[in-house]
């Protein structure tokens, strides 16, 4: 496989948002989701919509999300929309809950590590084309948020989030917290879910990665450690792999104090696991061509 490419530049404005789109010289056509992580309730660090409102209106999207499977104020329909409302996505944007109501579409994953199956938010068919705009950051569960978790547990429905965190195994919220799969297993399983979307949209998707207020912790965190890292710049392409790959690459050779708390979040949970899973996949590569935007 060839290299990829990935556009990056060390300016962190909504103009720069556009401008990393622009590069990849992509239309998205017709009714474009725009996939994007809109904060659990007390999270300081999530990439508000006044900052995405330029790239979304420029696009013309539809802000897409799905419920999740924890205990918070994003699990159930009625309280994500409310919550939804009061981080302002609604006064803005047309923001669908892909998710809300069922029954949730299945997406065959084809020769995939763990599943057999990705579940995601039935209203996922109603877009001809997306947009993934993803906070690149830490995570407690899978190292590392990026592309490729936006495309698996950001577009799965609470059964299919259910699905990935247990290797396949429960679809019960309840009670999936209490049969996680082995990590290596997990991260495999959100390598399979991430190339069922990926697939779906084929040459009608692409992604920016936003690589600023860099905490060990996800937006998805009521309870965050503020960032540990100075902001780094935005990267985008058109190979979700190869861009977590390069993002992954800037926080190494960072010489940043907080790199390594960083690091440690990212190594102690596997993170880089499931971006060579999805490479194994086929679906993207870790060898990419950075090509720096002024």
């Amino acid at each position: 496989m060839q290299k990829s490419k990935v556009y990056f530049t060390d300016k962190i404005t909504p103009e720069a948002v556009i401008e990393m789109y622009k590069v990849l010289n992509r239309e998205l056509p017709g009714k474009t989701a725009v996939k994007l992580h809109s904060g659990e309730k007390g999270n300081q660090n999530y990439l508000r919509p006044e900052f995405l409102r330029p790239m979304i209106e420029y696009v013309g999207g539809t802000v897409v999300e799905c419920n999740t499977a924890y205990d918070g104020e994003r699990n159930y329909t009625d309280k994500h929309i409310k919550l939804i409302e009061e981080h302002g996505w609604s006064k803005y944007f047309n923001v669908d809950l892909m998710d809300a109501e069922g029954p949730d579409l299945s997406l065959k994953v084809q020769n995939g590590k763990v599943l057999k199956e990705n579940l995601v938010g039935k209203n996922i068919t109603n877009y001809d084309s997306m947009l993934v705009l993803s906070h690149f950051k830490g995570h407690p569960a899978g190292g590392y948020g990026g592309a490729l978790k936006q495309l698996s547990i950001g577009c799965a429905s609470t059964v299919g989030k259910c699905l990935i965190h247990s290797g396949g195994t429960i679809t019960d919220q309840n009670i999936v917290w209490e049969h996680m799969a082995e990590q290596d297993i997990f991260c495999e399983s959100m390598a399979d879910a991430a190339m069922t979307v990926h697939q779906m949209f084929g040459d009608k998707i692409a992604y920016v990665n936003m690589m600023c207020n860099l905490s060990v912790d996800c937006d998805c965190c009521a309870v965050a450690e503020d960032p540990c890292m100075a902001d780094i710049g935005i990267l985008s392409s058109l190979d979700p792999v190869a861009l977590d790959k390069a993002c992954m690459d800037l926080i190494y050779s960072s010489n940043d104090p907080g790199r390594g708390h960083f690091i440690e979040r990212v190594e102690s949970l596997h993170g880089s696991h499931t971006i060579d899973a999805a490479t194994d996949l086929g679906f993207g590569t870790k060898e990419y061509e950075l090509i720096k935007i002024d």
